[in-house]
């Protein structure tokens, strides 16, 4: 990667997505593998007059954990964990895996009975997040493990994600910010909307939305973005949804996912392979079958399924629902351990409704 593009990359992740100001706490998070952007990240963000901090995890590390700890490790919430929560004030996590399924030999009751303890931690994020207080932020750094993943030479896998980023551009925040005000329109029309039907392929669900705030994800959160979304009330999702994607978490891969829904929670759910981990997922506490998230992809830069959330749940022209917690700015109530992104795609004769109004079709929408 050419270091005029990791500079790029690291001010733009500092000054437009982060918005860094002088005296921020900002910590930094990824592996060894992101050690070349998370160099210039410290370096932006120092030169923003930031106090800076950052943790790398090792290859291995989840691996040794989830397999070599005991039952009150699994439940300990670390009082570092908790204390940087409490007071940073900018975070940036960097994804730059050197196995994208290093955790697929892990025992799904140690993973859910880790992340039942984190509760309480997630709660503080979502909390600060959600006043404004915590300013956060999540991206990749491109490896050959994502790159293998997505099915892509390395080169080509850069060339996707800058692309994805605007990064290719001479002003990445001045293509966001465009980006945005044209994004908010699409987040004004669903702000009327009281009711959404989605149609697709064995796809037929009803929710409400009234009342709820949606949300112009435009490069600040994640980066890259191109979604609107919000958290459906609770105890509406009625009908059935298949995902066209496999859903991926915790390093497993569950593919056709098939989910019913009465009053708002999953109430028979199937996949073609890896149902038994859906389902111990969906059974990791009460909120962890209600629905948490609905959101429209509109980042048409992106336009393959790559088995990375980041990328796929932006996906111009496809939406994406999220079981388990809620994001308590969209004025969700739903409270889990779990949110697990699940993308449908309607490029192929989708169909969104709201309030009865066909408002999007073949991926695209209805203006």
């Amino acid at each position: 990667m050419p270091d005029t593009i990791i500079e790029k990359f690291a001010r733009t992740l500092v000054l437009y997505s982060l918005e860094t100001t002088p005296g921020d706490i900002f910590v930094i998070r990824t592996t060894t593998l992101g050690t070349p952007l998370l160099k210039e990240v410290y370096r932006q963000a120092v030169r923003a007059g930031a106090n800076v901090y950052y943790r790398i995890s090792f290859d291995g590390q989840d691996d040794i954990y989830y397999r070599e700890a005991r039952d009150a490790q699994l439940e300990f919430i670390s009082p570092l964990d908790k204390l940087e929560l409490e007071t940073a004030t900018a975070r940036l996590t960097i994804s730059a895996p050197s196995n994208t399924r290093a955790n697929t030999g892990i025992d799904p009751k140690r993973y859910a009975q880790h992340m039942r303890a984190l509760a309480p931690l997630n709660a503080i994020y979502r909390r600060r997040s959600a006043e404004g207080s915590l300013r956060w932020c999540g991206t990749l750094f491109p490896t050959e493990a994502l790159a293998q993943e997505a099915g892509m030479s390395l080169y080509d896998y850069e060339e996707f994600v800058y692309s994805a980023m605007f990064l290719d551009r001479d002003d990445p925040a001045a293509a966001w910010k465009a980006f945005s005000v044209e994004q908010q329109k699409r987040a004004d029309r669903m702000q009327l909307a009281k009711t959404l039907r989605i149609v697709a392929l064995d796809t037929d669900l009803t929710l409400s939305v009234a009342d709820r705030k949606w949300m112009n994800s435009d490069g600040h959160r994640n980066f890259p973005s191109g979604e609107v979304f919000t958290g459906p009330v609770e105890t509406s999702a009625s009908g059935h949804i298949r995902f066209t994607y496999p859903a991926i978490a915790g390093g497993r891969e569950v593919e056709d996912v098939r989910l019913s829904f009465e009053d708002g929670r999953v109430v028979k759910a199937t996949a073609a392979t890896g149902e038994d981990y859906l389902l111990e997922m969906l059974d990791a506490d009460e909120g962890a079958r209600y629905l948490g998230e609905v959101a429209i992809g509109n980042n048409y830069n992106i336009q393959r399924f790559t088995k990375n959330i980041l990328f796929d749940e932006k996906i111009g022209g496809t939406c994406h629902l999220a079981v388990g917690a809620s994001y308590p700015e969209t004025g969700g109530l739903n409270e889990s351990s779990l949110h697990w992104d699940m993308v449908c795609d309607l490029r192929g004769g989708g169909e969104i409704y709201a309030d009865g109004d066909l408002i999007h079709k073949d991926g695209r929408w209805v203006d």
